[in-house]
């Protein structure tokens, strides 16, 4: 059997308690994509200052979202939306029946942020793990995700418009103010970049795979090397 389970990710289930409780109107004022359309999508919540707290993908399930998030971060971000819930009827937790699955190679249920990633879909939680072909693969594409990589960066400094990961039209959300005036001035000075861990630069590094001999960087825009620049990105 081809190992698919992702184990680093969990499923967060929103649910309507009652018949006047619209799940995707109550995500789409907080998170930067729109969820009212087709699904799945990758968005962020933001600071209000429009930094990243969290990243994940959003599916669809009748009346229901599902959250495709870290699982390390799972509860953190169940909760914080838990507080944006306030008096609404809305369930929202974590669902142990669900879990997500990858593989490589071309198909129907292409990643939202690039096809090349490859098929992505949420299914039982059984299987062999695909951890460590998932995370090569990613990175091997410049495709950066999760806490450690994203965390209290600007949402556009993590490649979140070449990636599909905002709407500039869906209306406001949290930390939409600042986003919208960075996309509007054309104003990025710095991105994420995937590099050989011996051209790392300690100051300027979010995370280390030693395994695979990269680093991620956060680097202002004239220090990224044309190397690192992935074929989907052109840095103005």
């Amino acid at each position: 059997m081809t190992a698919t389970l992702l184990t680093s990710r969990a499923v967060i289930r929103l649910s309507p308690q009652d018949d006047g409780e619209d799940i995707r109107q109550f995500l789409q004022g907080l998170v930067t994509n729109d969820v009212t359309g087709a699904l799945p999508v990758w968005a962020a919540l933001l600071s209000p200052q429009g930094k990243v707290l969290f990243d994940f993908v959003v599916w669809g399930d009748g009346a229901d979202l599902l959250i495709d998030c870290e699982a390390a971060a799972a509860e953190a971000l169940a909760k914080r939306l838990s507080l944006y819930r306030l008096r609404r009827r809305i369930a929202i937790g974590i669902d142990p029946a669900l879990a997500v699955h990858w593989q490589p190679g071309e198909g129907a249920n292409a990643d939202p942020r690039l096809p090349a990633l490859g098929q992505r879909w949420l299914g039982e939680p059984v299987g062999e793990s695909a951890e460590d072909a998932w995370l090569a693969h990613r990175l091997a594409h410049g495709v950066c995700e999760g806490q450690g990589e994203l965390a209290d960066l600007l949402w556009l400094e993590c490649h979140a418009a070449e990636l599909n990961g905002v709407s500039f039209t869906k209306g406001c959300y949290v930390g939409q103010e600042n986003t919208a005036r960075m996309n509007w001035r054309q104003k990025v000075n710095r991105r994420l970049v995937v590099v050989p861990l011996g051209e790392s630069d300690p100051a300027r590094q979010r995370a280390s795979y030693p395994a695979l001999g990269l680093a991620v960087d956060h680097r202002r825009i004239e220090d990224i090397p044309p190397s690192a620049v992935p074929a989907w990105l052109t840095l103005g």
